[in-house]
């Protein structure tokens, strides 16, 4: 099983979290962003949309992250990772979609503005990232995991932008259930860190 995948990418270490938390043997295989190399062909003919991460397993290609965390799931993990009940499965795909949307325009979008110098204004990108964290901040405040009652794949989406937002100047301090979560996450078993980035509030 291979992951491509680029250290600095929030969506790449949801998938190399992931594949940590379940045990899985893996190879990690970095694909140069700088240098462009997931425009290259060879690596378009893995995912058409020029992105990582890319799951390889066994002549199977996921590509996209929350698809790769889908995949695994269902996969390699058990229910409590993916539920299969209704009710269980909507809450997860609820969550699935958060981390696709407000997470990535929010917290992701003001990360990545500062860590690459981009000529653009954060503000709107932090305020909505000040949004997401209140309504994650107040799901949390009744319940030690977003989805259900144990850890999902949708704690496992939401973690690396959310832990890493005071990068692009998200003061997670008024969130305290938040970061009580984020210390839960990174209590699990075989939990594996997101790199660090001196910039922002973390500087």
């Amino acid at each position: 099983m291979k992951l491509y995948y680029h250290p600095i990418s929030g969506h790449a270490h949801r998938a190399h979290l992931f594949l940590s938390l379940l045990g899985l043997d893996f190879e990690l295989v970095e694909v140069d962003l700088m240098k462009a190399e997931q425009k290259s062909e060879a690596f378009l003919q893995l995912n058409p949309f020029g992105q990582v991460p890319v799951l390889e397993d066994q002549g199977t290609v996921i590509a996209d992250s929350n698809a790769i965390l889908v995949y695994l799931a269902a996969r390699y993990g058990n229910s409590n990772w993916l539920p299969q009940d209704p009710v269980g499965a909507a809450n997860v795909q609820r969550w699935l979609s958060v981390a696709a949307g407000e997470i990535a325009s929010g917290p992701a979008t003001a990360r990545i503005i500062k860590l690459f110098k981009k000529p653009a204004d954060p503000a709107d990108a932090i305020a909505r990232a000040h949004r997401i964290l209140g309504l994650i901040d107040s799901a949390l405040a009744h319940s030690e995991w977003i989805a259900a009652g144990w850890p999902t794949i949708a704690d496992v989406a939401l973690y690396s932008y959310i832990a890493r937002a005071p990068e692009g100047n998200v003061d997670l301090a008024p969130y305290g259930h938040v970061t009580a979560w984020l210390a839960r996450v990174e209590a699990l078993p075989r939990f594996q860190p997101f790199i660090k980035t001196p910039v922002g509030l973390a500087a």
